[in-house]
């Protein structure tokens, strides 16, 4: 079996830090607003027993790459013999705040248990990508969500259309790096969804980010000029909210090199849903 597999990207619409736990876990609250833009994975299973990715990432080892991880981990918890060549067709920053590690994790998983035949649950997915990364639960579970915890407590949110403008500095970010700062701050209260929904949020991770990567500032500066500019995640990449494709067009053409952007319509249920069976 081939398929060939979108793997978005998202936002978070605010991040609230509420708390640390003993293990160094941080509790937040978010919204992952996910978005109709991303990586794409091309996986074929085979015959050989044998994990090969066609495409490496120069940054990152094999040790590292989340989609050799979740391959291998999927294949040992299931124990099965069949095989896999992966490939990756790369859009998405490393370091940005968007998720594309965690999403091209989960798409692996995903993919691979269709192309595999395992009928897996997505507790049994999830139970599998748990140690790979905070943000793989929301891409398995496919819609944009509320999420509590350490970002695997997910409640399903229904979202307006919104366009959103993605500027990408050229900067990579080290979530590590942030989660441990000392002037990060732990104690937001914790707030509802109502009042996300009548007073927004915010990211308690961007003051820490612009005071020890200026260019983002730089570039969340510039950006505000046109629309309220916020950090996505604890990665370098800012968005803008636009009523219209049209106008947050009209702003990608004016990103001054060497930034990049792109725009994406934000969406309720992930693209990747369509190309596998229903769960």
């Amino acid at each position: 079996m081939r398929l060939s597999l979108p793997s978005p990207a998202k936002i978070n619409l605010f991040l609230h830090i509420t708390g640390r736990q003993e293990n160094g876990y941080h509790n937040l609250q978010t919204l992952f607003q996910l978005l109709d833009y991303g990586d794409r994975l091309d996986i074929e299973s085979n015959q050989s027993g044998e994990i090969q990715l066609s495409s490496p990432m120069k940054d990152i080892s094999d040790k590292d790459n989340l989609i050799l991880l979740a391959a291998q981990a999927i294949q040992k918890y299931t124990r099965c013999a069949l095989g896999a060549k992966i490939s990756l067709d790369k859009r998405l920053p490393i370091g940005g705040g968007l998720g594309g590690g965690s999403s091209n994790a989960a798409t692996t998983l995903l993919g691979l248990n269709a192309a595999w035949k395992l009928n897996l649950s997505n507790d049994e997915l999830l139970k599998i990508g748990a140690n790979m990364g905070a943000d793989i639960p929301v891409f398995v579970f496919g819609y944009t969500a509320w999420a509590e915890g350490i970002g695997g407590k997910l409640t399903l949110t229904e979202r307006p259309t919104e366009w959103f403008l993605v500027l990408m500095p050229n900067t990579h970010i080290s979530t590590a790096e942030i989660f441990a700062h000392q002037g990060l701050t732990r104690n937001t209260h914790p707030i509802k969804i109502a009042d996300f929904v009548e007073k927004s949020g915010k990211n308690d991770c961007q003051s820490v980010v612009e005071a020890l990567y200026p260019e983002v500032k730089k570039a969340r500066q510039w950006l505000d000029q046109f629309a309220y500019a916020r950090l996505t995640g604890t990665g370098a990449c800012l968005f803008s909210s636009f009523a219209s494709e049209a106008e947050a067009k009209l702003v990608l053409k004016q990103i001054p090199a060497p930034w990049q952007g792109f725009v994406a319509k934000g969406v309720n249920k992930s693209p990747l849903l369509k190309f596998l069976p229903p769960r």
